[in-house]
């Protein structure tokens, strides 16, 4: 993989050009991308005569998910519908990265509409499972080496999730931390942006380049958080090696000086999970109505059903939900009084095998819905050898505190 503070310390150091750096990552794509398809676009021209870029990020090329509008891409949102369309603007986390001096070379591949339909990418460590979605493409892109990051987008678990099944950081800042201007909507009061890279240290390096805010992350003697252990409580369990995954982390994080205890979720929490698919439905049926009353006959079966299934959903029932996520998100923020950070599995297992679907989101969707924000942090494994993510979750606008306990474990899992 390529780590974006390594690239940038070897730029700034003269051991790397960008000339150089463009070349390998055009070669890596050139080799990997017909096997692993995680683009949808790619920018060769721009590859080939990278530009004298300042800024922070130092001219690095980086992927965006075809779910944010780009004016010198295409962008079709994973869907038939929109083949050959060029919006005229840029998605404000596209000019935003421009700004701080990220080159966008490549559309990354989504799941129809970052729902459910999965793309035809498939995961870097074992081409025979699914990368996860709906940021498929981007995850996929940034574990096989093409790219040192890559935006993605999270509804349900669309950020976590693939950063899980394909061994990388993700980061799912606090809502509304990053833009959602010019990204094709699917749930207003939900959706998200999430960066993918090599590590959690990338992760804050690029958030912190294109927010204008300073993550402070510290090192592997830093001081250890308080740890509260999730291990169950969600819609589906996680498996026996993923528990074990947690266990062998929270050892490792109290013997590193951590405080460890055992939570669970109260009810006011799981009625807000199960409040999630309320409001995401509802909201997909509205935001999508233009497609499925002109172009039904363009969606899948699968995406038809979903969004006449939220189509069916009253506003009462909706208003209903809304009120229940409200109740749940003062509930998380008072929990945090006994504990700094939550250590969850950031899905049921590993990826898996198929394509026909990207996992199942449970370990996600209600810190999507409280707002709050989520690192995956790559290190774990199956005896089969497929990566294991681990979530560290923080009280909402705690970015600063999620990314630097998430470095921190990261730092500490390394070292065994």
């Amino acid at each position: 993989m390529l780590s974006v503070l390594d690239l940038v310390t070897r730029l700034d150091n003269g051991t790397l050009d960008l000339a150089g750096l463009y070349r390998q990552v055009a070669e890596t794509i050139e080799a990997k991308e017909p096997e692993i398809e995680a683009c949808a676009f790619i920018d060769w021209q721009r590859l080939k005569t990278p530009d004298n870029v300042h800024g922070p990020l130092r001219g690095l090329p980086y992927g965006v998910k075809d779910i944010f509008d780009t004016a010198e891409m295409p962008t079709t949102y994973g869907s038939p519908i929109y083949d050959g369309y060029r919006p005229k603007a840029d998605a404000s986390v596209v000019s935003m990265t421009a700004r701080a001096g990220g080159v966008a070379v490549a559309k990354t591949r989504t799941t129809e509409f970052a729902f459910l339909q999965p793309t035809i990418t498939r995961n870097p460590h074992n081409t025979a499972h699914t990368p996860g979605g709906s940021s498929s493409g981007s995850a996929a892109a940034v574990a096989a080496g093409m790219l040192p990051f890559a935006f993605g987008t999270q509804t349900a678990g669309s950020t976590i999730r693939p950063a899980s099944f394909c061994g990388i950081a993700g980061f799912k800042p606090s809502y509304r931390i990053l833009p959602t201007v010019g990204l094709k909507t699917f749930s207003w009061n939900l959706d998200t942006v999430g960066v993918f890279a090599a590590s959690v240290a990338d992760c804050a390096f690029v958030l912190s380049a294109i927010s204008g805010r300073e993550f402070h992350l510290g090192d592997a003697d830093a001081a250890a958080p308080r740890v509260a252990v999730l291990r169950s409580g969600f819609s589906v369990e996680a498996d026996a090696e993923m528990l074990g995954a947690l266990d062998e982390a929270a050892r490792i994080a109290e013997a590193a000086g951590a405080t460890i205890v055992d939570f669970a979720f109260d009810p006011a929490l799981i009625a807000a999970d199960n409040a999630h698919p309320v409001i995401m439905n509802h909201e997909a049926a509205l935001a999508l109505a233009y497609e499925f009353d002109h172009h039904g006959d363009a969606l899948s079966p699968r995406m038809r059903e979903a969004l006449a299934a939220g189509g069916a959903i009253s506003v009462a029932d909706y208003d209903a939900a809304r009120s229940i996520a409200h109740r749940g998100r003062r509930r998380f923020d008072d929990i945090f009084e006994a504990f700094d950070v939550i250590l969850c599995p950031s899905a049921p297992g590993a990826a898996p095998a198929g394509l026909e679907a990207t996992g199942n989101p449970a370990f996600n969707r209600l810190f999507t819905l409280i707002g709050a924000p989520t690192v995956s942090v790559p290190g774990m494994h199956t005896s089969a050898g497929l990566p294991l993510g681990l979530q560290v979750v923080s009280r909402f606008g705690s970015d600063d505190m999620a990314l630097r306990a998430a470095h921190w474990l990261e730092l500490q899992m390394a070292r065994k």
